[in-house]
């Protein structure tokens, strides 16, 4: 089978099960790992050369970071210190320890592979739960916030992990070189990312603003993240934890939802990719040989961390959030298959073994992804009450019942004006640089981006504003906004601003409610004042 062949039989299987899926209601992360089990094993091709498929796909990972780490600045994450360092080593040592007693005592495993076993068996699925919490908002709940800090912290442990598999094939000398250099690799990448790169990005930004292209713009965008992501490997880190810095260094710039605007479709299809390529790990023989302790494995997996999440965190917070939390960090993380493949490559995991254990995190990955969404029912199933006081404040950085105000040159100034003086909420999208500094300089909210863009319009929070008014002498781009409104909010109201009679034509095919020609307001008052000079002589 030819590689266009393979690719079209890949989408085309992809399209079909993530179709019907999704009328189940059912996550299309379940129809990417089915696809990729069925390509390898019933379209027999296991010639695929799934180690380079699969570094590939690992920055849908690296962009899902990135676009995290724009939704929390430096001095937010200064205020996570307790979910990063204490929620998060507690549970992976916890974890860790709990899993290698268990592979050594029930399962004859020695220390060296047991301890393998736990490390990775600790860790969770950035990808899967990260995904789901930006979705649907949760990612600014107290829950969702305890979710972040501990797979923040996993994904550092990574990085002591790898070494510590190093050290069991190293000679003891060597132990104390490598972790002296580690140390200094730390230091280095927080120089270059932290101050440099904190400088340096918004300078950079802002020079390829100027030039008003938007592919020069989506271009300079995925430059940073990679090259955040090659400095931090470069020092023997992961890619992901540089990407998700190089989010909160930008997190604070008027150009965050442009960024994330443009850079999640990028991400969202090598998610897809990603979670092929964990399909593709599954050996189906194996799987037929050994269900029953596969599935015994992976139900006891679950609650064995579910129980040792929620109470680390319910000693700090709520029984209902603690439960949340535990819920959404139960399953068995994708950094996990990297753990295992290096331990592989030292032999200090067979063959069986370590086809068994992948098959176990795929059950408790597609477990995840089919319950995640209903995180609420489950915890109201043990805490039908709200255990939680009212006086914790919930974060978040979306409006409610404002007005959007897309453009923001004459006529935007003068509508924005008004709202200010009639105290009426507002937002501004501009995507003219030096417009949005004007507006930010008069203490505006102005945001730079595309109004147009569906991302940017659900990051103003368009489903619970009021209205939108479109300050935009442009037919060609008030369509395009009318368009990607209609396809979030067709409820909503839109206003749109004309100059001649003939747009109204060009134009009614459009949910839009009212048009207000300028002109023809400006006529009315010429004549009217003339009228009453006349009357006034």
């Amino acid at each position: 089978m030819g590689t266009l062949t393979l690719i079209v039989l890949t989408l085309g299987l992809s399209l079909g099960i993530n179709l019907l899926l999704r009328r189940l209601d059912i996550s299309t992360i379940v129809g990417y790992i089915f696809t990729g089990f069925i390509v390898t094993t019933f379209l027999n091709q296991a010639r695929i050369d799934t180690h380079n498929l699969a570094e590939l796909a690992e920055f849908g990972v690296v962009f899902l970071m990135f676009t995290i780490g724009l939704e929390f600045s430096l001095p937010y994450m200064k205020s996570m210190k307790r979910e990063v360092f204490i929620f998060g080593s507690l549970q992976v040592l916890l974890s860790s320890l709990l899993f290698t007693f268990i592979a050594i005592y029930l399962f004859g495993f020695d220390t060296k592979t047991s301890m393998v076993i736990g490390m990775a068996l600790s860790l969770s699925s950035t990808a899967i739960v990260l995904t789901a919490l930006n979705s649907n908002g949760d990612i600014h709940r107290p829950y969702g916030r305890y979710a972040l800090g501990i797979l923040l912290f996993q994904d550092l442990a990574v990085i002591p992990i790898f070494l510590m598999i190093s050290f069991f094939t190293q000679p003891s000398e060597t132990l104390l070189f490598m972790v002296s250099q580690t140390l200094l690799s730390g230091f280095a990448v927080i120089f270059i990312l932290f101050v440099l790169g904190k400088y340096a990005t918004n300078n950079f930004l802002r020079f390829v603003v100027d030039s008003k292209k938007e592919e020069i713009f989506v271009l300079a965008i995925l430059f940073i993240v990679l090259f955040s992501a090659f400095i931090t490997y470069s020092f023997g880190f992961s890619y992901s934890l540089g990407a998700f810095t190089a989010g909160m260094l930008i997190a604070e710039s008027k150009y965050k939802y442009q960024i994330e605007a443009d850079l999640v479709p990028f991400r969202d299809i090598l998610i897809g990719l990603f979670f092929i390529t964990v399909g593709m790990q599954i050996n189906f023989g194996v799987v037929a040989e050994n269900i029953l302790l596969i599935l015994g494995l992976t139900v006891a997996i679950l609650l064995i961390k579910a129980v040792i999440i929620f109470a680390i965190t319910v000693f700090f917070s709520f029984p209902k959030r603690a439960l949340k939390t535990a819920f959404a960090l139960a399953q068995v993380g994708e950094f996990s298959f990297a753990v295992l493949a290096l331990a592989k490559s030292y032999d200090l995991i067979e063959n069986e073994v370590l086809a068994i254990l992948i098959a176990v995190i795929v059950i408790s990955l597609i477990f995840t992804s089919l319950t995640i969404k209903h995180v609420r029912f489950f915890s109201n199933l043990f805490f039908e009450k709200p255990s939680e006081v009212r006086s914790d404040p919930i974060y978040s950085s979306g409006f409610s019942n404002h007005i959007i105000v897309c453009g923001y040159s004459g006529l935007g100034q003068k509508v924005v004006e008004r709202l200010r003086k009639q105290n009426i909420l507002y937002v501004v999208i501009e995507h003219d640089r030096n417009l949005v500094n004007l507006g930010l300089e008069r203490g505006e909210s102005v945001f730079f981006g595309n109004a147009s863009s569906r991302i940017l319009l659900n990051a103003m929070n368009i489903e619970r504003a009021l209205s939108v008014i479109i300050a935009i002498d442009n037919d060609e781009k008030i369509r395009l906004i009318c368009e990607s409104i209609y396809m979030i909010n067709p409820r909503i109201d839109i206003i749109v601003e004309i100059s001649h009679q003939d747009q109204i034509e060009a134009l009614q095919d459009l949910p839009i409610k009212t048009f207000v020609n300028t002109k023809k307001i400006i006529a009315e008052a010429l004549v009217a004042s003339a009228i009453k000079c006349d009357i006034v002589s």
